[in-house]
């Protein structure tokens, strides 16, 4: 649970289910953060507006310190985001008379990770009914009585917050909401992969991916009208997002805010920015998520994939009882009765028939396998990517990747001129092969950089978080980055050169 990456993996443990692994520590380091007085003037792709507000007192305080039981406090909300002015209600279950409710907002915050915008009054609690079964999908869903609606400040700016229910009696949750301002042209739009934490969400029984108590099965259908499971990877899901969230603010880079639902809605809006940015597990996409992220790229919006797996499973949405697209489908076979009607939206992996797209298409290379753990290796130090990072040929950044990977390997649907920056052996479930960084420009000029592995948002932790993976190599390839595909289409100052040929394990 959590609005952008949210629960902290050093402060809820709990079962992944496939999920990308939490990494450990790298080796100590010291800590490499941006001085004030060493940032470019204030103009795009960098903002007034975020130095002004990264400049605001920061808290700790959004972090949890008291769990409680697991029904003890939660909660959730009518929408996953919304704009300055909009109502917003909260379905809330509580043991205790009454709670409050915090929200933060996260950024960089002198490395705090949040700042409170908003305390409400007291709001009375009360036990909800049980969650509701829908046999036929294996779906859960909480048909809870509307507790309290508020309304977005028009003071609080576009980003990703956590609110925070603290219970009279103490027990603490959070429920994430993004704010976003559809009129933005930032540079930057960071995509919070709601959809992703949605499918790993077990509260009522199911996932995605199995129904626990060893009952065996799935749901085909997963509700956002219930509160995310502790501990799930929805609230866990700082190591995948926070990190780079804080990053680009502490750049003050001129950066706004949606969620995946956003997209699929509105795609049209990515067109709106200069870079796309997708966090460290963003595995489910609609068809509209692809077709909008795709034409985004063609009309040369840059796209950043840090992450791994991601547009991996392709699912489609029906409304509920709460509103529109609140039911997300995945039956992960050609038994999804839309194939019938309309087989590019089948809810199987891209790659597979009917749809027959692979995400290497759009991210330039492709999801292989789970579990790894491996040093990322280096193989292009000269590249303008690594430019400042202090890497030399075959520099190791220490347990870079895991514990899913992506590959570029020819012929599986990339394009031709992908370049490898990292070339890292790996072997998984007894298979041999590579974990790529790879980058590539597109015919629009866009610029498209995938990372190969869900640990590389980690290692943008600051160096004094609890049990952090910071390392420094990681922070300043990142920025390079980000800097580079703030100012529009990214291969017209740096086209890339394609070297998979020299290379091996590249289909070559």
């Amino acid at each position: 649970m959590v609005a952008v990456a949210t629960v902290a993996a050093w402060q809820l443990g709990g079962n992944d289910d496939g999920a990308a692994a939490r990494p450990v520590s790298s080796t100590t380091v010291p800590p490499s953060t941006t001085a004030a007085a060493t940032l470019p003037p204030l103009s795009p792709p960098y903002s007034e507006a975020t130095r002004n507000e990264n400049a605001k007192p920061g808290t700790v305080n959004w972090r949890l310190s008291n769990l409680g039981a697991a029904h003890d406090i939660e909660g959730y909300l009518n929408v996953t985001s919304a704009q300055a002015g909009d109502a917003v209600t909260l379905y809330a279950n509580t043991v205790a008379p009454s709670f409050t409710i915090e929200a933060y907002r996260l950024g960089w915050y002198q490395g705090l990770g949040g700042r409170l915008v908003w305390t409400s009054p007291a709001v009375s609690g009360k036990v909800q009914k049980a969650a509701t079964l829908i046999p036929a999908t294996q779906t859960y869903e909480a048909r809870w009585d509307p507790t309290t609606t508020f309304v977005v400040g028009k003071d609080w700016p576009a980003g990703s917050y956590l609110l925070k229910m603290i219970a009279s009696t103490g027990q603490q949750r959070w429920v994430p909401l993004t704010v976003r301002n559809d009129a933005s042209t930032a540079a930057y739009v960071v995509v919070s992969s709601v959809s992703t934490w949605q499918a790993y969400n077990h509260w009522g029984g199911c996932s995605l991916y199995d129904c626990g108590g060893g009952r065996g099965g799935r749901s085909k259908m997963v509700s956002f009208d219930r509160p995310y499971d502790v501990g799930g990877d929805g609230a866990a899901a700082s190591a995948n997002e926070l990190p780079v969230v804080m990053r680009a603010e502490e750049l003050n880079l001129d950066v706004t805010y949606m969620t995946s639902m956003d997209v699929h809605e509105r795609p049209q809006l990515l067109q709106q920015h200069k870079a796309i940015i997708s966090l460290g597990h963003d595995e489910y996409w609609s068809k509209s998520m692809v077709d909008g992220t795709q034409a985004a790229r063609d009309a040369g919006v840059n796209l950043l994939f840090l992450g791994a797996n991601a547009m991996y499973r392709q699912v489609r949405f029906e409304p509920s009882a709460v509103g529109a697209d609140r039911h997300m489908v995945n039956y992960r076979s050609t038994a999804d009765p839309i194939r019938l009607t309309d087989p590019s939206r089948t809810t199987v992996s891209f790659r597979d028939s009917p749809v027959n797209r692979p995400e290497a298409r759009i991210i330039g290379e492709q999801y292989q396998c789970n579990p790894v753990r491996a040093d990322g290796i280096v193989v292009e130090p000269d590249n303008w990517i690594w430019a400042d990072a202090g890497v030399t040929a075959a520099s190791h950044i220490e347990i870079l990747v895991g514990s899913e990977y992506d590959q570029y390997i020819h012929g599986q649907g990339g394009p031709d001129n992908v370049e490898i920056v990292a070339h890292s052996p790996i072997s998984c479930r007894g298979r041999p092969g590579y974990s790529d960084v790879t980058y590539y420009t597109a015919p629009s000029g866009a610029g498209v950089f995938a990372t190969g592995t869900n640990y590389w948002v980690s290692k943008l932790q600051p160096p004094d978080f609890p049990n952090t993976a910071y390392n420094p190599i990681v922070v300043k390839a990142t920025q390079n980055v980000l800097i580079a595909f703030g100012a529009g289409p990214a291969g017209k100052a740096h086209p890339s050169v394609p070297n998979w040929k020299a290379l091996p394990g590249t289909g070559r």
